[in-house]
């Protein structure tokens, strides 16, 4: 008998995965990249996918809607992984394609804002892992909870709300020309106030 708490996994194809938002970091997708490299033999890597599953929701045609880690699917696809492990969290395929995007945007499945941090039409969403867009504000975000600037949260898109909070304070042409300079300035930041409103904000106290 199958225990109903434990998830129902299923193999599908890469480049099957449709996204839920538009860009990702691609420092981050590369630091994936590294991970998976570092699985030198075919029974680690096995193991290394067993340990990180994609959630999806299924869609209308029963495509396969991530929901979260688009960074390690677009790593797998760029490292020419054919497959990954997916565990489906809801099932809404009965639903027409407005009527889905609509429930997946409201329910925090889904977040359709460019590399610009501007809001966007569902049609501007890829429809493939391999067409996502660099979001430089996006890597940042991802070194910064590292570094110990915020802590994970379970906020949805969290790390977005964090790169939109940079993305208004740090020129882009700064973080292009010294990455890790920025970074300290994000540190900075991070430890401030100012950020006292977003998802795992750990700056100072009073006590």
């Amino acid at each position: 008998m199958i225990d109903p708490r434990e998830p129902i996994v299923t193999p599908v194809p890469v480049e099957d995965l449709r996204p839920t938002q538009i860009t990702v970091g691609m420092r981050e997708v590369g630091l994936k990249r590294q991970m998976i490299r570092a699985q030198d033999a075919k029974k680690k890597t096995g193991a290394f996918l067993g340990r990180h599953m994609v959630p999806v929701v299924l869609g209308p045609k029963n495509r396969n809607y991530v929901t979260d880690h688009h960074h390690l699917a677009r790593a797998l696809l760029e490292e020419g992984v054919k497959d990954v492990l997916v565990t489906v969290i809801s099932d809404l395929s009965a639903l027409d394609k407005d009527a889905f995007l609509f429930v997946l945007d409201n329910r925090g499945w889904m977040h359709p804002f460019d590399e610009n941090g501007r809001r966007r039409d569902y049609a501007a969403i890829p429809k493939t892992i391999g067409e996502l867009v660099d979001d430089p504000y996006r890597s940042m975000a991802g070194e910064l909870r590292r570094q110990g600037g915020y802590a994970k949260d379970t906020t949805p898109f969290s790390e977005f709300i964090w790169a939109d909070f940079l993305r208004r304070r740090i020129d882009r042409n700064a973080v292009a020309k010294n990455f890790d300079k920025a970074m300290k300035d994000a540190l900075a930041l991070a430890r401030s106030k100012d950020a006292d409103y977003l998802p795992g904000w750990c700056g100072p106290t009073s006590d």
